[in-house]
């Protein structure tokens, strides 16, 4: 069965889009036949990106490993039963036709709370949360004490988290791995950052997730996707010299690769 992995947040603005895009294609890159889902309907980033990719390499004659990305196929209101939810029916034949020729799924879920998305995340293997380097982003994580700073309790997401990991359980599943990227960390406000880490530490602590470095904040990341580019991709695009940030945004993606820990994955760039 395919590894499945979900890239979540119930807020926009995080990084999820480039986060999946580097991931999936790192695999690719690696050999793997990966496929990709966008469960933001509306928006669409992840698969806008995916397009892009496919729209330059054709027009650039270029063939580098891309993700297989594909639409929730339709489903017909005749065929669903009186309990049986559409966008549950339509996520599960969208899985169903992956998992025997993909080795991983990833899957990019909208910056809010859906069906859909909760659905997927009691299907993930591994799950990743980008999160900003900020209290405004971790109070998605949990609530804090004003005063002392102190973790008081789960928020939302976390409770949602909670909820699909006890499905899986019920199912005889095996256990959600999480992982939550510090994702735009900035060489500035150092006590700031000192304190958002030890809150994110005692937290992981509490409800069970590691913690990884993500993506810095860098130009590199906007400027690729219209392209539907990857930092993976630049050398085999013409560029002969990385600048020193590109280099360093690259050696980001080996740490979250390897940070992820997923099965039957060797690096190889």
């Amino acid at each position: 069965m395919a590894h499945i992995i979900v890239v979540g947040n119930e807020k926009g603005g995080s990084g999820k889009s480039t986060t999946c895009m580097h991931v999936a294609t790192a695999l690719a890159r690696m050999g793997h036949r990966v496929g990709a889902l966008d469960l933001d309907l509306r928006q669409k980033t992840f698969g806008r990106y995916v397009e892009n990719r496919r729209a330059h390499l054709e027009r650039s004659g270029l063939d580098l490993p891309t993700p297989d990305f594909r639409d929730l196929p339709e489903v017909e209101k005749e065929a669903l039963g009186p309990t049986e939810n559409a966008f549950d029916q339509r996520l599960s034949a969208a899985i169903a036709a992956m998992e025997a020729e993909c080795a991983f799924i990833v899957i990019d879920c909208p910056g809010s709370h859906t069906r859909l998305s909760q659905v997927a995340h009691s299907l993930a293997d591994t799950l990743i949360t980008p999160l900003n380097d900020s209290f405004v982003d971790f109070d998605l994580l949990a609530r804090v004490d004003p005063e002392t700073g102190k973790v008081t309790g789960p928020s939302i997401y976390s409770e949602m988290v909670w909820n699909a990991r006890q499905l899986r359980a019920q199912a005889g599943l095996k256990p959600i791995d999480w992982v939550v990227l510090r994702n735009r960390l900035g060489a500035q406000q150092m006590h700031n950052k000192k304190k958002v880490g030890q809150a994110l530490e005692d937290l992981s602590r509490r409800i069970g997730f590691r913690v990884a470095p993500g993506f810095s904040e860098r130009v590199i990341f906007r400027e690729l996707f219209p392209r539907g580019l990857t930092l993976l991709d630049l050398k085999d695009t013409g560029v002969d010299q990385l600048n020193i940030s590109n280099i360093a945004a690259r050696q980001e993606v080996r740490d979250l690769i390897n940070e992820l820990r997923l099965p039957n994955v060797t690096l190889n760039f």
